[in-house]
């Protein structure tokens, strides 16, 4: 039980050490806050030693001349400490601004980096809490917190120092409470990190149950759902009000108890302290000073006591926001990798397998195929047939699980990233737009682009007259999400984006399922004109065999597995699986009959 506790203490103060030693970083500016802090410190220090000096040597003495001395030096060391106040809080104000500049950037250019199944398996509601909140939580904690602890712990030594110059004894009895306070913060700390970093983890929940619902809301109102998403909500909610709770239970079995040390130390000080003035062995002004420096050292162990609770917490929010910034890159460049710039057309699928992260079953299946140079490839199959995972492994969203893939001989994985994913144009089965023009949409991969090249890839994608429809004509604004845009809208918009990258490989995923089939075969004309002139290889992924029957080869996938692969007209007289799709299709597209049999 001691050992889980110790390990407890050390994963709650390695993050928030961490986070400290940022401030590296700027340490200029941390000096400026510590520096500020220590004479801020000699200014209160010096405060009650006028108040002695007025007092004993002022009032006591009818010296009007000193005591109108220590008024103004009272009155410098005031200003003094109101200067080096605000000079702390602007410099630690200052430093915590850059660290929690430099961690929104670090996470986020780790999000930026980290592979596929990382997302798969990551809540986009607990990143976004994680960037936003938990740093937030940081940050106060450098600004505030952190500068607090600091100057408490400085106070508590000065103080701690000139009372036991003073008078030893009653100096012992006002220390008591210093190692009995700091026992029980220490305690507060050990036992409720883990309780803090719930709450924040409440909080993503809640932020997840809010991403939905906006995301959603046509959906919610479409079903007349929204009492009960509100019912959702409002439970999620009471969920974190519920933790919030037991953090507001842990603070008041801890503080009470220092305050009520802290009011016997007071109450003892009275006592003793009186006696000793009375017994002739301690001056009035003395006893004025040792009870205002009294007040200076249980400041601080109160300050410490309320930064507690913002240390449990910031040291939640830093293991989280760590746990992104350290997790694994699982797809990355390896050592000596190569720049991927000619494409001879042969890509090489040997024995694939692959299984996604936490799936139980393998998405493909010891897949095997080669492609010739300036070949059309189709990809058809049934919903979850593994369709698109083929797709995903080419630019090396995911690595196979087994097997290898090859371009021209050479294995995807000697190709850097950035080279292998700049020559492979990908249309998406779900399209994603951005805030902007729809010039700057279209022109995403390559903001550099012309309106000309722009308009070419536009009229390819059968957009550039709806496009030239709206007022503002390229200029338009695209609504979050792409709002005010149908689906078939979306799709050639996103066709456009991929034609004008400088790709080597097209591969199309389903990138034509929204849009009729008129439209379809339109653009359909088109890009194979397009994949023709410009590609190595491309690869159309796609459920409607009428989309797909122009191809040079057909791969049909059932299951994960490559069952068949040739023409239409050879898959139709030899597989059993592809006359099953084709009759079923057939009943709503005619066209899909071959004229031999018309």
């Amino acid at each position: 039980m001691v050992q889980q506790a110790e390990l407890q203490e050390k994963a709650s103060i390695q993050p928030i050490w961490r986070v400290m030693q940022s401030l590296s970083v700027y340490r200029w500016t941390a000096i400026g806050a510590l520096l500020s802090l220590l004479l801020l410190t000699v200014a209160s220090a010096v405060t009650p030693q006028l108040f002695r000096w007025g007092i004993d040597q002022g009032i006591a003495k009818q010296n009007l001349q000193i005591v109108l001395y220590s008024a103004g030096w009272m009155m410098i060391a005031a200003i003094g400490r109101g200067l080096f106040n605000f000079g702390q809080s602007y410099w630690a104000e200052a430093a915590s601004q850059g660290v929690a500049y430099d961690l929104r950037n670090k996470i986020f250019s780790q999000i930026q980096n980290l592979s596929f199944s990382y997302h798969d398996q990551s809540q986009t509601s607990q990143l976004l809490t994680r960037v936003t909140s938990d740093i937030e939580q940081i940050r106060a904690f450098l600004s505030t917190s952190l500068i607090q602890v600091i100057n408490s712990v400085v106070t508590l030594v000065a103080i701690a120092f000139i009372l036991l110059i003073m008078n030893w004894k009653l100096a012992l009895i006002t220390l008591t409470v210093v190692p009995m306070a700091g026992w029980l913060l220490a305690n507060f700390l050990t036992r409720n990190g883990a309780l803090f970093k719930q709450v924040q983890e409440q909080l993503g929940d809640l932020n997840a149950i809010l991403q939905e619902n906006l995301l959603g809301i046509r959906v919610v109102k479409a079903f007349v759902r929204e009492s009960t998403e509100m019912t959702r909500y409002t439970s999620m909610n009471d969920a974190l009000v519920r933790a919030n709770m037991k953090t507001i239970r842990a603070i008041r079995n801890t503080f009470p108890f220092i305050f009520l040390l802290s009011n016997l130390v007071t109450l003892a000080v009275f006592g003793y302290g009186g006696a000793e003035v009375i017994g002739g062995r301690f001056s009035v002004g003395e006893l004025v000073a040792f009870n205002s420096y009294l007040l200076l050292i249980l400041q601080p162990i109160l300050l410490i006591g309320f930064a507690a609770p913002a240390i449990a917490q910031a040291a939640a929010s830093a293991e989280r926001v760590y746990e992104v910034v350290d997790a694994a890159v699982e797809i990355r460049d390896r050592p000596n990798a190569m720049p991927f710039e000619t494409c001879g057309g042969r890509i090489t699928f040997e024995n694939v397998s692959f299984r996604y992260p936490g799936a139980t079953t393998e998405a493909l299946k010891s897949v095997s195929f080669e492609t010739r140079p300036n070949e059309l490839i189709a990809v058809l199959g049934m919903t979850a047939s593994g369709k698109s995972t083929i797709m995903n492994l080419l630019p090396r969203f995911y690595d196979a699980t087994a097997g290898a893939i090859r371009i021209d001989g050479r294995d995807v994985r000697d190709f850097t990233l950035k080279s292998l994913r700049s020559r492979i144009g990908i249309v998406f089965q779900e399209t994603t737009l951005f805030s902007g023009t729809l010039r700057e949409n279209i022109a995403y991969a390559k903001p550099n682009a012309s309106l000309e090249q722009v308009i070419e890839v536009a009229k390819a994608a059968q957009m550039h007259d709806f496009i030239m429809g709206l007022p503002n004509g390229y200029e338009t604004i695209v609504g979050e999400r792409g709002v005010g845009l149908s689906g078939g809208q979306k799709q050639r918009l996103a066709i456009a984006r991929t034609l004008l990258t400088d790709y080597s490989i097209l591969i199309l995923d389903d990138s034509t399922s929204a849009v009729d089939a008129q439209t379809a075969a339109q653009i359909q004309t088109a890009l194979d004109e397009l994949m023709r002139q410009r590609t190595c290889t491309s690869f159309v992924v796609a459920q409607r065999i009428s989309t797909v029957q122009n191809a040079d080869r057909i791969f049909l996938m059932d299951k994960g597995h490559l069952v068949a692969q040739g023409s239409h007209q050879e898959l139709m007289q030899t597989s059993p699986l592809y006359s099953v799709i084709l009759e079923s299709q057939v009943k709503r597209s005619p066209s899909l009959i071959p004229l031999s049999n018309r």
